[in-house]
Order: structure tokens, then sequence, then C-alpha cells
């Protein structure tokens, strides 16, 4: 069975809440309350999300978001009531997608994911096929549109949901300074974006598509202002 969305978290009343709450309000979603469970429902079922807590009882959530991105490049969000960067650091840098903060409102909440599944959709079932072109190349770097991947030096690299609709967005906006602003509300659909969430996806684009991550050619930051996308690579 395909639900929209899975949470995963070890608080079984606010999982439960949370679960009701999207199903009432359209959103198929299901919960598991650990690591084990939520690997079992990948064995009969999909989804096109994850909301997913860092403390699992004796699992940690990172870990599993690791064993998860072996198999799929759906968003994740995590959602935890750990609050210092160091955490959100690390979430974003190993697959995560945003970084949401407990307490938080539902409502809220909702959006964002309805947001994001809207955008997830769209991007895997038209966005591809309506570009007119399938490969767009930077330097020794080849995006590849159509298979979400950045091939460079023969190895092929595949890029994370959000990642894609960042490199995409720059891309159609080349060679213009592009506010940091407009890209929250553009990507994410929100201004509400904490500026280490952007800044970890720019620098894996980065080290996917320069020569070297540290001097970059062709996604360069504009300071105090956004990033910019040179498709000449002027250094």
């Amino acid at each position: 069975m395909h639900y929209s969305v899975l949470i995963i978290d070890d608080e079984k009343e606010l999982s439960e809440y949370t679960a009701k709450y999207f199903n009432m309000s359209g959103v198929p979603a299901q919960y598991a309350l650990d690591s084990a469970s939520a690997l079992d429902f990948f064995k009969d079922n999909t989804c096109s999300l994850i909301l997913l807590d860092i403390n699992l009882g004796d699992d940690s959530g990172f870990e599993l978001c690791q064993k998860i991105r072996e198999n799929m490049d759906i968003p994740i969000f995590f959602i935890s009531a750990r609050s210092a960067e160091d955490d959100m650091l690390l979430a974003l840098s190993i697959g995560g997608d945003d970084y949401i903060c407990k307490p938080y409102s539902l409502s809220v909440l909702l959006a964002k994911v309805k947001a994001e599944l809207k955008r997830y959709e769209s991007t895997h079932k038209d966005d591809r096929a309506e570009e007119d072109t399938n490969t767009v190349k930077l330097g020794s770097a080849v995006f590849d549109m159509k298979k979400a991947s950045v091939i460079k030096d023969g190895k092929v690299m595949p890029l994370k949901a959000m990642e894609y609709k960042i490199l995409v967005y720059l891309i159609r906006n080349s060679d213009r300074v592009i506010p940091k602003e407009e890209i929250f509300e553009k990507i994410w659909d929100t201004t509400v974006v904490g500026d280490v969430t952007l800044n970890v996806h720019i620098r894996h684009l980065r080290e996917k598509i320069e020569d070297d991550a540290g001097d970059p050619r062709f996604i360069k930051t504009v300071w105090g202002v956004g990033f910019m996308l040179d498709t000449k690579g002027n250094p």
C-alpha cells in the first residue's frame, strides 16, 4: 500500500495523533515507533515522504536515515526537540532534506508536508519531461535532469530531492544573483528556513559539480545576498 507520509517517532501518542490529523486532512499517513518497525513497513508499503525523529528509544534516527538513503531518494524531514546546530548539520549532511524542531504546529507541519509532496510529485512526473534539454554541462560535470544525477569524471552521483530542486532553480535563473529569501520561498514554500539548511545543500551540490568545492567556479556565494549560478564558470 502507498502512503503519502510515514512518521517515525517513538512518542506513540504524538505519532498516532499526527497520523490521524494527516489522514483527516486528506494526506494518507502511517507511523512507526522504532527503526525495526519502519524497515518492516517498507517490505509491503511505500511512501512519498518521511518524518523522522532523531531519538527512537534505543535506536538512532541518524542511522536509520542512512539505511533508508541506501535504497530510496524520497524527501526526509527530521523532526526533533534537539535544536543544536551540530544536530541540524549532521541531519542534513547524511541525507535529510529539512529539519523541524519540536514542538511544532500540526497545521504548519501539514502545510510544509503538502507543499513538499506537491513539488516532489511534480518533479518526478512532469518537470523533467518539460525540460527543453535533458542535460546541462557545467565544466567537467554534466547535470542529467532526466535521471536527477550529476556525472563527473565517469562517476554518477544521484541528487537528493532538495538538491535537484535547488540546482534546477539555479539553472533556470542562471547568471543572476538569487536572494536566499527567494530560494527559501520557491524551494521550501516559506521564508522560515535556516541558513544552515540551505548552505548544507549548496555545499553538497558544489562537492558534486565543482573541481574545487572550496573555490567554486559555478555555484557562487554573493555575500550578504544569496547565490548565483555562473554558467561560464568565470574564476
